[in-house]
């Protein structure tokens, strides 16, 4: 029943942030499905490794393939579904408490957080650049082919 949960809420804020992006209405849902499927990976990881930094980038790198092949097989941008599909990824949560601490003088939390938030900011740029550069070197084989 949680995992449904899971699916369902990340489902839903990553539409929000597709609409909201203005994403076209037919790649709306599928963004979403990135998004979800994405913070899937996510939780299954994290709740096996116990780590926020390889569970997130394991997370963005689900929703970068996931965003290169629906890309392809949309004749859309990469980025239409990217980019709304790592929402639920961001470490928003993060980097308020690491300004919270830092306007209550609790420096040692605060670098505690502060690091933490960039890693995980760190794990989602390294999980799009690498299905990235998976998807053009798949890309380049083929057009030798």
């Amino acid at each position: 029943m949680e995992l449904i949960k899971q699916f369902v809420f990340s489902f839903m804020s990553t539409i929000g942030f597709a609409v909201l992006f203005s994403s076209p209405k037919k790649s709306v849902v599928y963004a979403g499905l990135v998004g979800a499927i994405g913070w899937m990976f996510y939780y299954i990881t994290f709740a096996m490794m116990n780590s926020y930094v390889a569970s997130t980038f394991f997370g963005a790198l689900t929703v970068g393939l996931l965003g290169e092949l629906f890309a392809r097989k949309y004749k859309k941008p990469a980025t239409l579904y990217i980019t709304a599909g790592i929402i639920p990824l961001v470490p928003g949560a993060g980097a308020y408490y690491t300004m919270l601490y830092l306007i209550e003088n609790e420096f040692s939390l605060a670098a505690t957080k502060g690091v933490e938030t960039f890693f995980i900011a760190a794990a989602i740029s390294m999980g799009i650049i690498i299905s990235s550069i998976f998807s053009k070197s798949i890309k380049r084989v083929r057009q030798k082919d």
